[in-house]
């Protein structure tokens, strides 16, 4: 096992990478930018070192920088964490060049997965069911126009390199399609610096539906359920629930052998999440995430596995120590993203946290690096908690959630909690009866 760990991000994911490493034993190195000197992970962290300057492009995005800190403190290895570079290849090859161990996949799966069209291709190969649409890239208007005219409208157009909803364009018809294509490739160019875009089928009611697999290389691999993730804004996830309430006990089964199976061909090794589109009882593959989610704590509270903590095992070159046979599913499990951004209006609110105080009690769970005198800086995500409620039944579940988000306190700052309070009290969510088009709407309508 791995005597130190260097923690490779900030705010409430490298707190989580932290209490995991001291759970098993290991010390932690924390890297921070100056915006950072003071945030709680380094504070916790056993060492630390300050890697540049608040801009991610010359700190946590600074590859010399954190490569440099791990052999100056002695790291065994390095978890990426989420976002910044947990999904760069490079990254991952640098680091076992260095004789670290990555935290993560294989830099040729992190390849693989991370461009679209490749992604499309392989998942095909693997056995797993894709929206109708492109082979690959779409080079001409004219390539698009007889691929749109096969699939049927409404079509997507999207950025090969995208995410977040960049370079992401929809066409209703033949009329729209010449603008929309086009958009989308500006868009990606300017987002990604790469103007490939494809092309696949928009479904018009879809739920999110992702799968969390884990897998150790040597022909161990589980799925640990899934999560609906259908609440989002500007393709931007909002709140996430497992198990999802529109899938049945088959659907269930199905998708998540499906995902273990492929997981399985590819010779994957870490934690990683397959999401799907799913509509009238049908998937259809969407990505692969090749890192942790920001969502994990919902399939943990639901299997009562530490997915930090298998990750570490894996990487330090162990065997999976459960099967499929082995993962049941106990109750319901929400969890609410808390950003500093205004409720309605969604501008960024950084600033100084005067008042905080974290909802407790049982089966309550916050993921949080903030405290009460904590300056939120303006240069990073918005992301500041992550409140995870658990329940029996997903009755119990949003019942003790309602409470969780009454005695969550935040002040001194906007944060997105009055919209999570109403949410959770709009008939709608609470029937489980919404899909991906449905928060966007719902505000539009609340104005």
């Amino acid at each position: 096992m791995f005597e130190k760990v260097l923690i490779a991000n900030r705010g409430e994911i490298a707190l989580r990478i932290h209490r995991a490493c001291h759970e098993m034993g290991i010390s932690t190195v924390a890297v921070h930018s100056t915006a950072d000197a003071d945030a709680m992970h380094v504070r916790l962290a056993d060492e630390s070192v300050c890697i540049g300057p608040p801009p991610s492009s010359k700190s946590y995005l600074n590859i010399p920088a954190i490569l440099s800190s791990a052999t100056l403190t002695g790291a065994d290895a390095i978890h990426p964490g989420v976002g910044f570079l947990s999904e760069n290849a490079r990254f991952a090859e640098m680091v076992e060049e260095h004789g670290l161990a990555f935290i993560g996949p294989s830099s040729e799966h992190i390849a693989m997965m991370g461009d679209k069209v490749q992604a499309k291709v392989a998942a095909k190969e693997l056995g797993l069911p894709v929206v109708p649409g492109s082979e690959g890239a779409v080079t001409s208007y004219e390539e698009a126009r007889a691929i749109a005219k096969d699939a049927g409208y409404p079509v997507l157009i999207k950025a090969s390199a995208g995410g977040g909803g960049r370079g992401m364009k929809v066409a209703n018809s033949e009329s729209e399609l010449e603008s929309a294509y086009r958009m989308a490739r500006n868009e990606a160019k300017a987002a990604f610096g790469n103007d490939e875009v494809y092309l696949e089928k928009y479904l018009q009611k879809p739920r999110h539906i992702e799968v969390q697999i884990l897998a150790d290389g040597k022909g161990g691999a589980v799925h640990m359920g899934e999560r609906d993730c259908s609440l989002q804004r500007r393709h931007q996830k909002v709140l996430e629930e497992a198990l999802s309430p529109a899938l049945n006990a088959e659907e269930r089964h199905r998708i998540g052998e499906t995902a273990r199976q492929a997981i399985l061909k590819m010779g994957y090794h870490s934690a990683g999440t397959l999401e799907f589109l799913y509509e009238d009882g049908e998937f259809f593959f969407i990505e692969m995430n090749t890192r942790l989610q920001v969502e994990h704590p919902i399939s943990e509270a639901i299997t009562g596995i530490d997915l930090v903590r298998e990750q570490i095992r894996v990487a330090a070159g162990h065997t999976l120590p459960f099967t499929q046979e082995d993962i049941t599913f106990s109750g319901h499990a929400v969890e609410c993203r808390i950003n500093a951004e205004h409720p309605k209006t969604f501008a960024p609110s950084p600033g100084l946290i005067k008042e905080y105080h974290p909802p407790g009690g049982l089966g309550v769970r916050v993921d949080s690096a903030i405290f009460g005198g904590y300056r939120v800086p303006p240069h990073y995500d918005s992301l500041i908690a992550k409140l995870i409620v658990h329940g029996q039944t997903r009755n119990e579940c949003l019942m003790r959630l309602r409470r969780a988000l009454e005695e969550m306190v935040i002040e001194g700052i906007d944060t997105t909690l009055p919209l999570h309070r109403d949410l959770v009290n709009d008939p709608d969510v609470i029937n489980g009866d919404y899909d991906i088009h449905w928060l966007e709407h719902w505000m539009g309508e609340r104005g």
